[in-house]
């Protein structure tokens, strides 16, 4: 793993890796590049642990510095070492469905959505968001599963109404609290892949997801909480990946 600069909240994430790939065996060795570190010294950080044969896995925390390009970072990670799925090589094969390593919060989403017992196929399921790394592989993947799939985006049209049509519900939108009780079918699968912290007056750091949690949670049938549901399951799914990068 690599992680530039100082970001708390990346920081925090390393750790939390650290402390369970421990647990279960697995060696984690965090390369730390200075804040001021450009596109070539992260690169070429890149490009030698592709060269590695004793790595196994690779992940690049975010963010990157200011005038880093993210995305021709993460092209650059050798696809059979890319843990969190996000090489367009790997986001492309899930289309396919050919066997790669499935971008972690995406796979995430679906493995809560299965846990629920719902069943996938010919069921109606909408994703709200559309990013590269979460809401399209999520989509996709749900296809695949034979499930009618809606996408939405921040120019789709009354999205409430179609979210109210869906048995499953999926939300990475990036807007705090936005789908209130009235988006939801009643009996409906919700999960919820927003993250926002706030630090309060009180000097307190509460999180909170896309979701209105508790209104929510009073008509769905299921619901995935923030903190607590996508972030550990996306963890989980990152220590499978390294096991199938590992075995493979």
């Amino acid at each position: 793993m690599r992680l530039v600069g100082n970001d708390s909240a990346a920081e925090l994430y390393a750790q939390n890796q650290a402390r369970t790939c421990g647990e279960v065996g697995i060696e984690y060795r965090l390369h730390r590049l200075p804040e001021g570190s450009g596109f070539e010294e992260v690169a070429g950080r890149v490009l030698l642990l592709n060269e590695d044969e004793s790595v196994r896995a690779i992940m690049v925390h975010l963010p990157l510095p200011t005038g880093v390009d993210v995305e021709r970072v993460q092209s650059l990670i050798a696809p059979d070492k890319d843990v969190e799925g996000v090489n367009p090589a790997n986001i492309g094969n899930v289309v396919y469905g050919r066997r790669s390593l499935v971008p972690c919060t995406a796979r995430a989403v679906v493995e809560l959505v299965e846990a629920s017992g719902v069943t996938l196929r010919g069921a109606h399921c909408v994703v709200v968001g559309a990013s590269n790394i979460v809401g399209k592989p999520v989509a996709v993947l749900l296809m695949r599963a034979e499930a009618t799939v809606t996408s939405g985006n921040k120019f789709t049209r009354d999205m409430a109404a179609i979210a109210r049509t869906a048995d499953v519900l999926v939300v990475a939108a990036g807007v705090q609290h936005l789908v209130k009780a009235d988006w939801i079918k009643p009996g409906a699968v919700v999960i919820d892949v927003g993250i926002h912290r706030k630090l309060d007056a009180s000097g307190v750091t509460t999180t909170s997801g896309d979701v209105d949690f508790e209104a929510v949670r009073q008509v769905a049938g299921f619901i995935t909480p923030v903190p607590g549901g996508v972030g550990p399951m996306t963890v989980a799914m990152l220590l499978r990946n390294v096991a199938d990068a590992c075995l493979r």
